[in-house]
């Protein structure tokens, strides 16, 4: 019974996040922003990367930074949509087990952004490497398969992040008025300044995977679990005010 409840309880979720275009339209955004702009990009000006001498397997998956602000959108906006017009009381008059509404509800959202993201990111590493010729790189160099693997677990983890901050601001807005500039502008500017601190940001950690050589004081296994810790510091915290707060 505890488990037919729980895959119930997800299907609803799954159902709320169909219904609403936001959310809808955010996780399609993944896909669509990070193939559509490593296309663009490769087409322009990816022969100049492997002139530039950078690493060539993090260059390929560029168009991440796009795809992770929609999969930050999907996060917040699947969660904050409980918190308009009195959705939540109706959510737990359906799930009256707080523990068991927000445990499918991070569930699905995690699960959603890792199953397209992962779509995503072999789908891009391919797409851009179509038009490098005789310097692409191919599944089967060290570190691809990880990096696009790796890259599903990384968007899910930061969807999740969202959407446990929002569970506790209760608002997409909000979350996402300081997650966007954190991730765009201020990730970077405290990596300037902090050094090899900043290896530890949930971010710049996570995207360590996508790296065919790793640099700094993280791994791309210990880089993944240090986003994860964000994640889950965000899910649990989410999970207390959902808990402990009024309806």
């Amino acid at each position: 019974m505890p488990a037919t409840a729980a895959m119930r309880t997800a299907h609803s979720e799954w159902i709320k996040i169909r219904s609403l275009r936001g959310s809808l339209g955010s996780l399609i955004a993944v896909f669509a922003a990070t193939v559509g702009v490593t296309v663009l990009v490769f087409a322009t000006v990816g022969r100049s990367e492997v002139e530039s001498g950078d690493d060539l397997l993090l260059g390929s998956f560029y168009a991440l930074n796009f795809g992770q602000i929609a999969a930050l959108a999907f996060g917040a906006i699947a969660v904050s949509c409980e918190f308009l017009n009195g959705a939540l009381r109706v959510s737990l008059a359906a799930v009256p087990r707080r523990d068991l509404f927000y445990a499918a509800k991070t569930a699905v959202v995690g699960g959603c952004v890792f199953a397209v993201g992962t779509a995503t990111t072999f789908t891009a590493f391919v797409a851009g490497q179509a038009f490098m010729g005789d310097d692409a790189l191919s599944l089967g160099d060290p570190g691809a398969v990880r990096a696009c693997l790796g890259g599903g677990v990384y968007l899910a983890l930061m969807a999740l992040f969202a959407a446990g901050l929002t569970a506790v601001l209760r608002s997409a807005v909000a979350v996402l008025s300081i997650l966007v500039p954190f991730l765009l502008i201020v990730s970077f500017v405290i990596g300037d300044v902090a050094g090899s601190a900043a290896d530890y940001l949930p971010d710049r950690a996570g995207q360590q995977v996508l790296r065919q050589d790793p640099v700094g004081s993280l791994g791309p296994g210990t880089g993944l679990a240090v986003t994860a810790l964000w994640a889950a510091a965000a899910v649990l915290a989410g999970w207390w005010s959902v808990r402990r707060r009024d309806a």
